[in-house]
């Protein structure tokens, strides 16, 4: 089999609608190369562990890479791929610098390219994050998440992912029931399985996202706890007495359904929003504050921004 690579160069801020576009046209695997990752890591107790030098990021932005069978399909898509990535800047994403790069790689290659980016992930000193192909020895009563790479966007590495783990970690109580909205590759429910959860809804408008978020559910052994459905956001979801609500997704989308989290929500319950740069948190906030949620507290990773909130006791 052949293989190409798409690598785009592009804005912090772009990274996850690039990524996620990379994956609706069939990506087997995306990996992101942002030099602040690099440098948090200095800064941070919890986050990647990272097996490149300061010499292979980029210098300014971020490098999105994504690979792709190379079949007469994906070659004639190409620049449709392009154009689509192009037309984010219509929905006031950034795209900074936007160059677009199509590369052949062979086998060998592709079969080591996610051992090169991604190894375990210490997200709290509960939490790791391990490539299924990574033997890993865990500590007594270190929480393990599994999760193949390769398979959707959503492997832990990026700031927006850790924020809401974290905040799990922190507010998730045993027995409570979450709905877990845009899961992706799913890891934000297995967190939740593992810490206790009794019930996850975990929706994805993406039928590819939702493939992957059943394949690592399985991986972790969740299946039982953890419902996954093809649902756009939280329309006709119809429950009304939900523990939290977890959404890491973009602010724009965020700020379409405060209103629909509020009434699933029961009253004390938790809506765990990130997915916000920094420029757009304050909107966000004030979106959440007039739909009736009160803001519990506001946490940041670089750039992004996860905002924790609640429905009030009646």
């Amino acid at each position: 089999m052949e293989w190409s690579e798409v690598e785009v160069h592009t804005t912090n801020e772009a990274v996850e609608p690039v990524a996620n576009v990379l994956t609706e046209f069939g990506a087997a695997g995306v990996s992101i190369e942002d030099i602040a990752d690099f440098l948090r890591e200095r800064e941070d107790k919890f986050g990647e562990i990272y097996a490149l030098k300061r010499e292979d990021y980029p210098k300014e932005g971020v490098i999105i890479k994504a690979y792709f069978l190379k079949t007469t399909e994906f070659v004639e898509q190409i620049p449709e791929i392009e154009q689509t990535l192009k037309n984010l800047a219509t929905f006031d994403i950034p795209l900074g610098k936007f160059q677009f790069v199509v590369n052949d790689v062979d086998d060998e290659e592709w079969a080591t390219a996610w051992k090169k980016y991604y190894h375990p992930v210490q997200i709290t000193d509960r939490i790791t994050i391990v490539p299924s192909w990574e033997s890993y020895e865990a500590s007594a009563n270190e929480i393990i998440i599994e999760l193949d790479p390769g398979m959707a966007f959503g492997t832990g590495t990026h700031p927006t992912t850790q924020l809401c783990i974290r905040a799990l970690s922190d507010y998730l109580q045993p027995g409570d029931e979450v709905i877990d909205v845009g899961t992706g590759s799913g890891v934000l429910s297995i967190a939740s399985a593992k810490l206790g959860a009794k019930s996850i809804l975990a929706t994805d408008l993406d039928e590819i996202a939702t493939r992957a978020a059943e394949e690592n559910i399985a991986l972790n052994k969740t299946e039982h706890i953890i419902t996954v459905k093809q649902n756009n956001l939280l329309q006709d979801i119809n429950k009304t007495d939900v523990d939290i609500v977890v959404a890491n997704i973009l602010a724009e989308v965020i700020l379409l359904f405060p209103k629909d989290v509020y009434a699933a929500l029961k009253p004390g319950g938790i809506f765990i929003a990130s997915g916000i740069i920094e420029d757009k948190a304050k909107v966000v906030e004030e979106a959440l504050k007039n739909a009736g949620l009160i803001i519990e507290k506001i946490e940041q990773q670089g750039d992004w921004v996860a905002i924790i909130s609640k429905r009030g006791v009646e």
